[in-house]
């Protein structure tokens, strides 16, 4: 392998970041494009009494799209108590939350928490 030095690196390091940080502005550029799109499609949906349409290039198809939150976590907590519903939430561990935990409390282990810890280096712009 060829003797490629620290500046090297870095300055191709920050123009991959730079073209990844361009690819993503134009990529949310196209989705609110879409977004646009997809407002008007479910306009002429509702103005034709349509649940689908089919058209030359595809067809769309009206569909309902729902998401869950709560604005009261206790009450929530005490609801999922109260009626057995724990698979209500995502099992996911808080990264934040458990790391707090464990600087708190560095003689408890949760049974069967995993932690996958690594190095990484942060590159800032000269």
């Amino acid at each position: 392998m060829e003797n490629i030095t620290a500046d090297r690196l870095v300055k191709i390091y920050i123009k991959i970041r730079d073209k990844r940080a361009e690819l993503t502005k134009e990529a949310d550029a196209l989705e609110e494009q879409q977004n646009i799109i997809q407002a008007k499609l479910l306009e002429i949906c509702k103005d034709t009494g349509a649940e689908s349409l089919r058209t030359e290039f595809g067809t769309v198809t009206k569909r309902i799209s729902k998401r869950y939150w709560t604005s009261d976590w206790d009450s929530f907590y005490k609801f999922m108590k109260e009626h057995d519903a724990m698979q209500l939430l995502q099992q996911r561990v808080s990264n934040g939350n458990m790391e707090q935990f464990l600087e708190e409390n560095p003689d408890i282990h949760p049974p069967g928490l995993n932690v996958d810890a690594s190095f990484a280096v942060t590159v800032r712009r000269k």
